[in-house]
């Protein structure tokens, strides 16, 4: 390569999901925006839904931050706009990602500008192997909240100590999940409920689950560093008990607020969402008086049955409040999401529908006073940096933590129970717009979402900082 100095070049590879895609792109602008060469990697499947919902011109970018993709190896599913099933999309991504990865570092290798380091998500344990034979630098992404992995983490002594997998069914109604496990000292009073639910092993493709897990996280133990979408001020308890067990662990999150602080430039318009947006909505939003709307969001993965969406649609009816809620295409099982006639015509006035939004704008717009969420992390992060409190319902992985967090350690957050009944839903959103608990939620919020703008603020804040400290480890590669 001779003498000459090399441009720092980083590869970015995120899990193939929405939830992990988002934050990875706003980390790879906000790199790039510092002086550093971004090759951007998804699957040759998202990449094409990422052009169908940005348009076909919307990733050209400039020579200088460039998208690959590699193949997912599955079969195409009819619905080429539905998020893929999570059980087959980790079992490709451990048995067939491995080799195009390699075959894709290679070409990079042999250009002008071979790839410097790469930043890679933890749940892509392939990627380790093929930094160290090929010999680049690597750092990992964990894209979820300090928490949670400290949650994944437990998942061998729980198997140790007889606590999970659950013995039958009857033991996820019997009280039995209410059981406080106390092992974790940042998270005291936390229950077994709350551990993110592969671990009960309730059906066949979370054996599987756990055992990706743990591979993953005794992996992520031999890294160099490993990042979070987080703030150091949210979780400071959670990463002093990370530095015990792990490589050194750094929040430089809310991303969405250092992507405001630091990107200014034309990548501002490459979008990370899979769905088309439809922006009609934030019009929809000026028309409504300020703090008058609850937003209803469960994100791209969480699936409902008809069941519980009719307790979902009747709760908002019998709340008499506002709403926008994001009804995506595959969000209920075995159907398309048809909502009932009725509800359709009794909330015609209050209510609107659409398929996808640009949730952040729609979270800081001055109408929305709470959001009912399924406690996705980037739903959680950009909520509590906008001050919005929420309505938790989460339904899987690390949700349940989330969940745990917002409504238990920062006081933003309350619990929908999992057999979700109508009722219920009305009386915890009346609460949210109206109720002595909904104001304190929102006091709350407000006082963390400080605290995240100060964590993102020049040039001395604690996640500015350590996006500093990763932008100086990315530019002067050991190499």
């Amino acid at each position: 390569m001779g003498s000459k100095q090399k441009k720092p070049h980083v590869l970015c590879i995120p899990a193939p999901a929405q939830g992990h895609i988002n934050p990875f792109l706003k980390l790879a602008k906000i790199l790039h925006s510092k002086g550093i060469r971004i090759t951007f990697v998804n699957t040759e499947f998202n990449h094409q839904r990422l052009l169908r919902a940005q348009g076909s011109d919307a990733l050209n970018g400039i020579p200088s931050f460039c998208f690959e993709t590699i193949p997912d190896g599955l079969p195409t599913p009819e619905n080429l706009d539905a998020s893929q099933e999570v059980v087959p999309l980790c079992k490709a991504m451990d048995e067939l990602f491995l080799d195009p990865f390699k075959a894709l570092l290679t070409k990079l290798s042999a250009s002008d500008s071979p790839v410097t380091y790469i930043v890679a998500d933890v749940v892509l344990g392939f990627t380790l192997e093929a930094a160290r034979e090929m010999d680049i630098p690597e750092i990992l992404f964990w894209t979820g909240g300090a928490a949670s992995l400290l949650c994944f983490e437990q998942y061998p002594n729980l198997l140790d100590k007889g606590l999970m997998p659950l013995k039958d069914s009857s033991f996820l109604a019997n009280g039995y999940l209410d059981t406080i496990y106390d092992c974790i000292p940042s998270m005291p009073g936390i229950r077994l409920k709350d551990i993110p639910p592969f671990i009960r092993i309730s059906d066949p493709g979370d054996e599987y689950m756990v055992e990706f897990f743990c591979r993953q996280v005794a992996r992520a133990k031999t890294a160099t560093t490993i990042i979070f979408n987080t703030y150091h001020e949210l979780e400071s308890d959670i990463f002093d008990t990370l530095s015990s067990i792990f490589p050194p662990c750094y929040g430089i999150g809310p991303l969405n607020l250092l992507e405001k602080e630091i990107v200014h430039n034309h990548l501002e318009s490459i979008k990370s969402n899979l769905w088309k947006e439809e922006v009609e909505c934030l019009k929809w939003l000026d028309s409504k008086a300020p703090s008058s709307v609850i937003y209803v969001n469960f994100g791209s993965v969480a699936v409902l049955t008809p069941q519980q969406l009719a307790e979902f649609c009747w709760g908002l009816a019998k709340s008499n409040y506002s709403f926008l809620w994001i009804v995506r295409e595959d969000l209920v099982i075995g159907d398309s999401s048809v909502l009932p006639p009725e509800f359709l015509a009794e909330t015609s006035s209050r209510g609107l529908l659409a398929s996808w939004c640009p949730q952040e704008d729609v979270l800081n717009h001055e109408s929305i006073r709470g959001y009912l969420t399924h406690s996705g992390w980037n739903s959680t992060i950009e909520s509590i940096s906008s001050g919005v409190p929420m309505i938790c319902w989460p339904f899987f992985s690390d949700q349940q933590p989330n969940c745990w967090m917002s409504c238990n350690m920062w006081g933003v957050a309350m619990e929908i129970d999992m057999n979700v009944k109508s009722d219920e839903v009305a009386k915890l959103v009346i609460e949210m717009m109206n109720g002595e608990k909904g104001k304190e939620m929102r006091k709350n919020a407000i006082e963390w979402k400080k605290k995240a703008e100060e964590a993102c603020a020049f040039p001395y804040g604690s996640s500015m900082v350590n996006m500093e400290k990763l932008v100086h480890m990315l530019q002067t590669s050991p190499k």
